[in-house]
């Protein structure tokens, strides 16, 4: 039977919550990104967190049993330095919030890098820094209200780690948001310039996103017309899933990246019944009930995708029924 790599050319992974858990490599994503070079694949490793440059990714990546190339990892401060150097003059100054690695990607693009509001910037660009300073977001206010134009990598309102969610660039973020009262022009998921240049990096006909997240991951997937892989190894879980809106649900989901690996998980819809492998769930007055035959992830993940098709149909059913069968679908970190 076929696998669902089959209709693709390209593999595109987030990486917290997806590949890994802080340093820690999630079950199977060792084997699975094996088993996708296995098959002549392209593999692309896609990240919002700034803080960190694209070598150390890689190097991370390796020391996880997973080789990566520089080539193959795409970050989020990568892509925000690319965003200034199509708005701003070659040499021009750049404010920026944020670690090293984001300051080297925008020196790397021909702009100039600057601490200070007093040396008048004509952009500031802020990502996630683990060890903000304060001093920091006063001078990119003091720099934005005084015209340069706000920049940020991404909006991550949080990031999973091994022992659970906190806070992302979001929370840091809103700190100058708030204060100036504008809006930064983006490039992370779930805005288009991430996912649109690792399809032009990686010369990608057939791309696939796969992604924990539905606010950054899928909906970025689906910004740019890629199908999309959700996974249930991060931050979001069923609840998330079933109350997706259009631009937030996903082409599949797996228990883990190596779905790629396995047939697609189809639905079927017909009325106020929908199938999915064994599992059926059907419409009873205001609610949906789930036939969920087995007990394992994979017969679970079958009835979720089913309850998925009606709830998506007909959107303010309620599905307590049939979540209290799927015990083993995570409801996600945030729930």
């Amino acid at each position: 039977m076929a696998e669902l790599i089959d209709a693709y050319d390209t593999a595109m992974f987030d990486l917290d919550g997806v590949i890994y858990l802080g340093p820690h490599a999630i079950g199977g994503s060792a084997e699975g990104i094996a088993g996708l070079h296995e098959r002549g694949k392209r593999v692309g490793f896609i990240t919002n967190n700034a803080a960190r440059a694209a070598t150390t990714v890689s190097d991370h990546l390796t020391s996880l049993g997973i080789p990566a190339s520089v080539d193959e990892v795409l970050t989020s401060s990568q892509a925000g330095a690319h965003l200034l150097a199509q708005h701003l003059q070659p040499g021009a100054k750049v404010l920026v919030v944020g670690t090293s690695a984001l300051a080297d990607e925008v020196r790397a693009v021909g702009l100039t890098v600057v601490a200070s509001a007093t040396d008048e910037p004509a952009a500031v660009i802020q990502g996630y820094d683990p060890n903000l300073d304060w001093s920091s977001v006063n001078e990119a206010c003091y720099a934005i209200h005084a015209g340069a134009v706000y920049f940020a990598t991404n909006l991550d309102r949080n990031r999973p780690t091994e022992r659970g969610l906190v806070p992302g660039a979001g929370p840091q973020i809103d700190a100058v948001r708030s204060s100036v009262a504008v809006e930064p022009v983006t490039a992370g998921k779930p805005d288009r310039p991430l996912l649109d240049e690792a399809v032009r990096r990686w010369s990608a006909d057939r791309p696939i996103f796969v992604g924990d997240r539905i606010d950054t991951d899928i909906i970025g997937a689906n910004n740019v017309a890629m199908d999309s892989l959700f996974v249930f190894t991060g931050a979001h879980g069923k609840l998330d899933l079933l109350g997706a809106g259009p631009e937030g649900r996903p082409t599949y989901i797996g228990a883990d990246m190596r779905a790629l690996l396995a047939p697609p998980r189809v639905a079927s819809l017909a009325g106020g019944r929908a199938t999915c492998g064994a599992a059926e769930a059907t419409i009873v007055g205001s609610e949906i009930r789930l036939d969920q035959p087995g007990g394992d992830l994979e017969d679970q993940l079958d009835g979720l995708w089913a309850v998925a098709q009606l709830a998506w149909a007909q959107p303010g059913l309620d599905y307590t029924q049939a979540l209290d069968e799927l015990d083993l679908v995570p409801a996600g970190q945030g729930q």
